[in-house]
Parts: structure tokens; sequence; C-alpha cells
């Protein structure tokens, strides 16, 4: 596997998957909707998966002396790799703004989702919902990409829609908690959301696995 995964790093890969990492920093905007950050990431690993197929790539990995399953997982491992290196960027920003960016005023007055645990739990939703719908489509014919991203476009907006309202329904205010506040909620909020994440990664992986097995290539 470390074989398939060094293949996916230096020949399926496009720059942009790599350079759009950079988009975890948006955590550190004010004013601006920090979920969309989570949405640039898989934006960046999507241009990667036009590359490989015009490339013929899913056609190259097949050949390889390796089970198909393996193809699967190479592309599975590869896109939560970018997910995770990413979403380290995602907790630094959080980290600094929960700490020593506190007490700025250009934060305490931002009306949108503050970037909190709670925040970092949704992002994970958001990379779930990616994996689900653009992965899982995808290897329904390991060559159609328009639908399942458009899809996963619709979706994961009107899912970043949701977040950023929650904490204005009268109850749930504890979710946009500044800094340290609320931290059993947001922990709870936090776990919630890797948990969410893994459960659809693993669904989509094996019915991926499946799908793919049934293709003629």
């Amino acid at each position: 596997m470390s074989n398939i995964m060094l293949k996916e790093l230096k020949l399926s890969a496009s720059p942009l998957a790599f350079i759009f990492i950079a988009f975890g920093l948006m955590f550190l905007l004010p004013g601006y909707p920090i979920l969309c950050s989570a949405f640039f990431v898989t934006l960046g690993l999507f241009q990667s998966f036009q590359t490989a197929r015009e490339a013929n790539d899913i056609v190259f990995s097949a050949l390889l002396p390796i089970a198909k399953k393996d193809v699967v997982k190479g592309k599975f491992i590869f896109v939560c790799f970018i997910e995770a290196c990413a979403f380290v960027l995602m907790v630094i920003c959080a980290i600094v703004r929960m700490t020593a960016l506190r007490e700025s005023p250009v934060y305490l007055q931002n009306a949108l989702m503050n970037a909190n645990l709670f925040a970092l739990g949704a992002a994970l939703v958001i990379y779930g919902l990616f994996n689900v719908i653009f992965l899982g489509g995808f290897f329904k014919t390991a060559y159609k990409l328009g639908k399942p991203f458009v899809t996963y476009i619709i979706v994961g907006f009107i899912m970043i829609g949701v977040f950023e309202a929650l904490h204005h329904i009268p109850g749930l205010g504890q979710l946009n908690a500044f800094g340290s506040d609320s931290l059993g909620l947001q922990v709870v909020t936090l776990i919630a959301g890797a948990l969410i994440f893994a459960v659809m990664t693993l669904i989509s992986y094996k019915a991926s696995c499946s799908n793919f097995e049934k293709i003629d290539l």
C-alpha cells in the first residue's frame, strides 16, 4: 500500500491538491464563512481527479499487479491525507483564535461562525460529505466527475449555511462560543464531527470497492 500511495502522490496528484491545502488558513479570516475553507480543499482534490482522469490514471492503476480494491484504497488514503493536512492548519488557526487572539475586537465583533472546536467538527462533516458524495459517486463509473461534484457542491453549501445559521437559533448560541467558553460542548461537537466523518468515509470506501469491482475497464 505504501507504493500505491507514493504513486498517488508523485504521479496522479495535481499540484493544485497540495496548493489548496493552504486554504485551511482561512480559519483566521474574520467576517468570512470559514467552512468554505474545507470546500476549497476539496476543490483542489476534484482538480486532481480531473487531471488523473485525463491521463487514464485509473486504467493504469488497474493494470498494476494489485487488487482493484487497492486502487480505491489508494485514492481514499490520498484524499484523507490532503484533508488531514488542511485540517491541521485549521486546528492551528482555531487554537490561535481561541487563545492569543481571543480578545481581538475584529473577532469579537464577528457575526459569522467563530473558529472553535464546533467549527472544526463541522469542517470534518464537509469533508465526509465530499468523501461519500464525490468519491462514492466517482467510483460508480471510475470516469464521470461532473454530476457527483455538482451534487456535493449543492449539499455542501446547504450544510455550510445550516452550520452558519445554527448559533442564531435560540438556545444554540453556545455553539458559537468564543475561546474556551462552553469547552465541554465544543469537545462533544468536535468528536461528533470526527465520528460522522469516519462513518461516511468508511461507508463510501466499502461501496466504492464494491462498485469498482463491477466495472469493466
